[in-house]
């Protein structure tokens, strides 16, 4: 069977899109999802998206990392699908769709810049070394000295396969402090067990973290990632964060056919 697919990426975090309105992909397929992700094999991308019919909202989003397995959400990946849903005609500019962790609310404009709306957050564990919190997905982040000469690959799968998060793992994010509303960040991703060149949810958990710990008082911060720059806004009281919204580009890179 040939499929049609759309390639998109968000700061460089790249995506295999499916119109899966009549449910017709075979969704339990894990080696076909991971070999569609294959860099060599298959289409290659960080991860496969499939956007689905839902009765209350004007989508559903289904995502998958390279491994093929079903996981939690994925900013960057949630901004490229409201732009493919843009791209089919399924929304106008501003959409409320659902995901694995709930009620999305979400806009895009004539520039390809996606403003996607984030949970609220409201628990954040501080340790002396780190700080973890929840954003959709699950995020270790850790400010380190030279960002850029950093093994991520090496010292985010320590952590991510270590005792500190079990079976489950975790995100890894390492940062470094640019200015009060400046941070850069390369992050280690569960699922695709290397480093990306951007993660949403990622970005939303520096921003968060940066401020929790007193590193910023700013609540709009800018976050450089490998793949460009992200900018994360929201709302606080006390240690509860509301109206969290990911900001930055999603762009269609190409259009094709696969046999599966």
């Amino acid at each position: 069977m040939q499929i049609e697919f759309y390639k998109y990426q968000g700061t460089g975090n790249d995506f295999v899109m499916i119109d899966n309105r009549s449910n017709f992909f075979p969704k339990d397929d894990v080696k076909l999802i991971e070999r569609l992700c294959d860099r060599r094999f298959g289409i290659g991308a960080d991860g496969l998206i499939l956007l689905e019919n839902d009765t209350e909202t004007d989508f559903r989003m289904v995502y998958y990392n390279s491994d093929g397995n079903q996981s939690s959400m994925c900013g960057n990946g949630g901004r490229c699908l409201v732009a493919f849903a843009n791209q089919l005609g399924v929304i106008d500019d501003k959409t409320t769709f659902i995901a694995t962790d709930g009620l999305h609310h979400a806009s895009v404009n004539t520039d390809s810049i996606v403003s996607l709306q984030m949970i609220d957050v409201n628990e954040i564990q501080k340790k002396d070394s780190y700080t973890f919190l929840n954003t959709g997905s699950p995020h270790h982040v850790q400010i380190v000295d030279d960002l850029e000469h950093y093994n991520v690959k090496e010292n985010g799968a320590a952590i991510r396969y270590g005792e500190l998060y079990g079976e489950k793992g975790s995100n890894v994010n390492f940062v470094k402090k640019v200015d009060n509303d400046t941070f850069s960040l390369r992050t280690y991703e569960r699922g695709v067990e290397d480093e990306t060149f951007a993660c949403g949810t990622g970005a939303t958990a520096v921003a968060i973290a940066m401020n929790a710990i007193g590193e910023t008082d700013q609540t709009s911060i800018h976050l450089n990632v490998e793949g460009g720059k992200l900018v994360v806004s929201f709302d606080k009281d006390n240690d509860v964060y509301t109206n969290v919204f990911l900001t930055g580009p999603a762009k269609f890179v190409f259009k094709g056919t696969i046999e599966i």
